[in-house]
């Protein structure tokens, strides 16, 4: 089947069924609004590749009786007295930071390149984030 696309958001209405069936099978699919065009896309598919092309890049450091977390080039760091709390921990940075993100950073010259990593934190459970930040394949 072909790609979809619609020239606007009322044809996109109409055609709402067809839209979300073409996302779900990973075809293009599109909606015009003014000047502008919005692709609409599956969820775990659209999560999976951001997981691939925004590795974590995660450091974890054992010290002074616990546990570091940090990402290189993020202002994002977590502890805890195990590897585990300290996982944990970053999981909840991560999500406190993709809060702030949609509230104020993205128009920050210096994290308005996150997109990508707010992406796939708001599309990711709690699990799926620890995974990224270990490495572990999902």
């Amino acid at each position: 089947m072909a790609a979809v696309h619609y020239e606007s958001y009322t044809q996109a209405r109409a055609h709402l069924k067809d839209l979300l069936d073409a996302a779900d099978e990973g075809r293009v699919a599109t909606v015009r609004r003014d000047s502008g065009r919005s692709a609409v896309v599956d969820v775990e598919r659209l999560r999976h590749y951001l997981s691939l092309v925004c590795p974590s890049k995660a450091e974890v450091v054992a010290e002074a009786g616990g546990w570091s977390v940090f990402l290189p080039g993020l202002p994002l760091a977590a502890d805890g007295a195990t590897f585990d709390e300290a996982i944990g921990e970053m999981v909840q940075v991560l999500r406190e930071y993709a809060e702030d993100w949609q509230d104020r950073l993205r128009t920050a010259p210096n994290h308005a390149d996150n997109w990508g990593l707010v992406q796939l934190i708001a599309l990711s459970d709690d699990g799926q984030l620890r995974d990224w930040l270990v490495g572990a394949p999902r």
